[in-house]
């Protein structure tokens, strides 16, 4: 796994690392770590290399605090799992506004800690899901984590991705290759639960800018699924 640690205090970094590293060596797992003692000098190194699997974020820093670094990278990658580790609550609301794993404070509980470090890494493994998907024009691996939606039109279905996949097959068939975040809301439609920004009572908003309508006495039961996700 590959974690990036971002703090402007050298100790605070040494202990961040030696506990993931722990962490790892109790689990089997290598790990290899990326140090920063900026936001800024990570953006800057962000914009080559962005292919971590953490980020590990100290909140208070000079000029660019941990917060508004998250919401630069939730911009270009709403996968990667961001933990704050700080010295003071009262941020814990801005990280959830960028679907932050977990707020941790110093100095360190290494139990909680390393519960956190198994979440995060359930939640890596979950984002590693794929489903295969043959078109008229291709036969393609893609990744569950990208798919928002899913619904019907007529003799085929429509998998909403990073682009649309128009294939023939019923909705029951695909349904049982998902995983536990994929909803069905009436006869015609999944939804990502993992996706979903608002609803109302007529439609779903997703965090990717789409809207899927919402039938009649589907409200409470994605209300529900939203609540038991988290």
């Amino acid at each position: 796994m590959r974690f990036a640690i971002v703090d402007d205090n050298k100790l605070d970094i040494e202990n961040v690392r030696d506990t993931v590293k722990e962490w790892g060596e109790c689990k089997g797992i290598g790990t290899t770590f990326f140090e920063f003692d900026s936001a800024e000098a990570f953006l800057f190194s962000y914009e080559d290399v962005k292919n971590y699997d953490v980020l590990l974020l100290d909140i208070e820093m000079k000029d660019m605090d941990g917060v508004e670094m998250a919401k630069r990278i939730r911009k270009v990658d709403s996968d990667v799992v961001i933990i704050f580790i700080t010295g003071y609550s009262d941020y814990i609301l801005d990280g959830y506004d960028v679907g932050a794993l977990n707020y941790l404070m110093k100095p360190l509980d290494k139990e909680k800690f390393f519960r956190v470090l198994d979440t995060a890494l359930t939640k890596i493994e979950s984002n590693s899901k794929s489903i295969i998907l043959s078109t008229s024009e291709e036969t393609i691996r893609v990744q569950l984590n990208s798919i928002s939606y899913i619904d019907v039109d007529r003799n085929y279905i429509m998998v909403h991705a990073d682009k649309i996949y128009r294939v023939k097959r019923t909705l029951a068939s695909i349904e049982e290759e998902l995983d536990e975040r994929f909803l069905r809301i009436g006869r015609s439609a999944l939804i990502n639960i993992e996706k979903v920004l608002r609803v109302t009572k007529t439609d779903v908003f997703l965090n990717t800018g789409e809207m899927v309508p919402l039938p009649r006495g589907a409200y409470e039961k994605v209300n529900r699924a939203i609540i038991n996700m988290k």
